[in-house]
């Protein structure tokens, strides 16, 4: 194998291992607060993996998503979670494209569109999977407002962490990838 053949190998290695560590943190993160109802990590891991993994990211995302179909069987929310997880990771890698440092002011601006998306677009799927097209507005309002409280919570835990730890994450994992070798 030549020189070149063997800079690839190692890269696609190194990716396939990234993605891997990545998806795992993603997982281990919303176990380990799962306890907490609406108190999760994986908007923010998500954001960083897109903002600084790009595509690796991206296949992390993906992994997870495929991961908690696998342990909570198929429902309408794996329709959200391929849709919205996804969108977190392209939309900060479109950031990242725009931005080279985050900043803490944008990225929190940006979780909180996405979260409140979130919450909306699992509601809407909830409601046309399980109860059809026939009165939706109506249902719609309902089974929204009834999940406000946990929509909040959503909110909040992502108005914290954001400004707090996305901008120390991103210069963390740029540092690590930074030190591997070619």
């Amino acid at each position: 194998m030549n020189d070149k053949a063997k800079k690839v190998a190692a890269f696609g290695a190194r990716e396939i291992a990234t993605a891997a560590v990545a998806t795992a943190l993603l997982s281990g993160g919303k176990w380990a607060l799962a306890a907490i109802p609406n108190v999760e990590v994986v908007t923010l891991l998500c954001a960083v993996y897109g903002y600084t993994l790009g595509l690796t990211g991206l296949v992390a995302v993906y992994a997870f998503v495929a991961i908690e179909t696998a342990i909570w069987g198929f429902g309408s929310w794996v329709l959200t979670y391929f849709l919205h997880w996804p969108l977190v990771c392209v939309s900060f890698r479109l950031l990242a494209l725009a931005r080279k440092e985050p900043g803490r002011i944008l990225p929190t601006v940006l979780a909180f569109a996405l979260t409140v998306c979130f919450s909306l677009s699992s509601s809407l799927v909830d409601v046309t999977f399980f109860l059809g097209w026939e009165d939706l507005p109506a249902r719609f309002a309902v089974y929204y407002l009834r999940g406000i409280p946990f929509y909040v919570a959503q909110v909040v835990c992502n108005l914290v962490l954001f400004p707090t730890l996305f901008p120390p994450l991103v210069r963390a994992l740029r540092r690590v990838r930074a030190r591997r070798s070619p």
